[in-house]
């Protein structure tokens, strides 16, 4: 028989637990921990570019990964101060709007070599793209803001670098490098599209999207005549700069949609059928927003 000291250091001792046998209690249900993508994607300092005007402040976004070469150029010419207080000299009405020489009259350029032209660019899986449309044998659609066509991605188990070629499109906003007869003869002029023009895609280089201030771009005093010549006081570009550049305080900041929400693939799907047949990669238009 147990004392009742001996009784009580066994209440006092630590339970221990039974096996009952059967098979073990199922796993605690797993805890959700993917975030959902983004509905907004922030514009790198260093890739905007803020063109103050007569008219108002024109902000593009700079695609070094479709056209490094011009990309660099203008960042150049930027920051050196070369594009302040240049004029707006050929500007036609549905078509374009071209500045970036410093005589005024279409004949000047800067100091520096005329470049290479990057008429198309390389893709590979790792570069963001948001198709919008896949005609036979192609791709259209998104990277970044920029409205491209690239080849299908079926094409890249078929090239030696496994890549496929990818061009940008000549939409709404579209800035593009102005040439002579020579390929390789882009130097300090460009041009912002102010209406879609597709007979250029291919043939001039494309280094950046308008993502605010299409408005200001179209409302460009127009030139004469079937060059576009601006003959009366032209609108200017009063200063040009690179975002990051820009004393933070006073730096625009931009967002634009981000290609992978479901909210930018709502918008594609209303435009598509909205526009049917007619349905273009121009018809869409990316909200954007901005600050400062």
């Amino acid at each position: 028989m147990i004392g009742l000291a001996a009784f009580l250091s066994l209440l006092a001792a630590p339970v221990m637990a039974q096996d009952v046998g059967g098979p073990p209690p199922p796993p605690a249900p797993a805890v959700e921990t993917t975030a959902a993508a983004p509905e907004w994607r922030a514009v790198p300092a260093e890739n905007l570019l803020v063109i103050d005007t007569t008219r108002g402040r024109i902000l593009v976004e700079l695609t070094p990964e479709v056209a490094p070469l011009h990309v660099e150029r203008i960042k150049l010419l930027a920051r050196r101060g070369f594009y302040d207080n240049v004029p707006w000299h050929r500007v036609i009405d549905w078509f374009m709007a071209q500045t970036g020489d410093p005589l005024g009259n279409g004949e000047g350029q800067s100091p520096y070599p005329d470049l290479k032209g990057e008429f198309t660019f390389r893709r590979d899986a790792a570069m963001p793209f948001a198709p919008v449309a896949e005609p036979a044998g192609a791709r259209v659609g998104f990277f970044h803001s920029l409205p491209v066509q690239t080849q299908p991605d079926a094409a890249f188990a078929l090239t030696g670098d496994g890549k496929v070629h990818g061009w940008g499109l000549y939409c709404p906003g579209v800035a593009g490098m102005a040439r002579d007869e020579g390929n390789d003869t882009a130097n300090s002029q460009f041009f912002l599209m102010r209406q879609a023009y597709p007979a250029l895609d291919k043939r001039y280089t494309i280094w950046g999207m308008t993502v605010s201030g299409l408005d200001i771009v179209r409302s460009l005093r127009v030139g004469e005549g079937d060059n576009g010549m601006v003959t009366a006081e032209p609108d200017r570009m009063t200063r040009v700069r690179i975002a990051a550049d820009i004393a933070e305080a006073e730096r625009p900041g931009v967002r634009v949609l981000a290609t992978d929400s479901p909210r930018f693939r709502t918008m594609v799907d209303e435009t598509r059928a909205s526009r049917g047949a007619d349905f273009s990669v121009c018809d869409v238009t990316l909200p954007v927003q901005v600050t400062n």
